[in-house]
This record gives structure tokens, sequence and C-alpha cells, in this order.
């Protein structure tokens, strides 16, 4: 899981991808980098795949991710994995997904603006988008034959 901020700092969109199948979760942040509201969130994005689909977490170490336990305890105590600092190779699957979201949501851009629908619609071209890794299928695809 990652987050992107918004312009100023001013806002934030939480990103969660499964590994194999590259699908991505993506939703607006209210409260910003505020843990509590990040954990809520982000159990509640997994709260369908617990026990079947989630096995660890991993993370960067900054101050939004401080409530990892709770979202751990939530989930049936998965294990939480923290990338060291600077090495954002160590959680690279997400990292290109940030980046691909970027290309919607460019870096100086406000996020006042951005709509969760518009947020979903990202997220629906980004899981549909074929992929090499996948055999030229979609992460959409994948994910749901992998969990259904």
């Amino acid at each position: 899981m990652n987050t992107i901020i918004g312009k100023n700092n001013k806002g934030a969109i939480v990103t969660l991808i499964e590994r194999s199948t590259n699908n991505l979760l993506i939703e607006e942040l209210p409260e910003g980098k505020n843990a509590k509201a990040l954990s809520k969130v982000f159990s509640r994005l997994l709260f369908p795949f617990r026990g079947v689909g989630v096995q660890t977490i991993t993370t960067d170490n900054g101050c939004e991710f401080c409530a990892h336990e709770d979202i751990s305890n939530m989930l049936g105590n998965i294990p939480v994995f923290f990338a060291d600092s600077y090495a954002s190779w160590q959680k690279g699957a997400i990292e290109n997904e940030n980046k691909l979201i970027r290309q919607y949501i460019p870096k100086w851009t406000g996020f006042e603006n951005v709509t969760p629908l518009f947020i979903k619609k990202i997220q629906a071209k980004i899981n549909n988008r074929p992929r090499l890794k996948l055999n030229f299928s979609s992460p959409k695809i994948q994910f749901f034959k992998h969990f259904s």
C-alpha cells in the first residue's frame, strides 16, 4: 500500500495493489494522511478478502501507516512489512501503479476537484489495461479468476 499526496500536501489518495495480478484499489482519504482514517479506509477496502486473499502488507515508513496494527488485527493478524527508507524498489509494483495514476492526476494537481467517481474511473481503466506479466490479460480478469 502507498499514498499519493496532493498539491501543497493537501489531500491524499490511498493505493493498494495485489502483487500477483496487479489489481489496484484506489480511494481518496478525506482526512488526508491521518493514520486512523487511513486504517479505516484500508480495512474497509480489504474486508471482503480477509482470510482468503490478504497474506501480507508491505508499505513505506510514512506516518500515515502508524496504525498498521489496527489494519493487521482487523484482517486476522496478517503481518505488515515496511520497506527500508529510500528503497522504493522494495515496493516496486505499487510505485509503478502510482505512476499510472499520475497520468490522470498530475503531481502538481490539487485534489479538491478530484471526485470519488473520477477515482473509480481511473481504477477501472488501469485494472482493465492488458499486461505482459499477465500474458496480455487484464488485472481485473486475473484477480477475479484467482479470488472468486
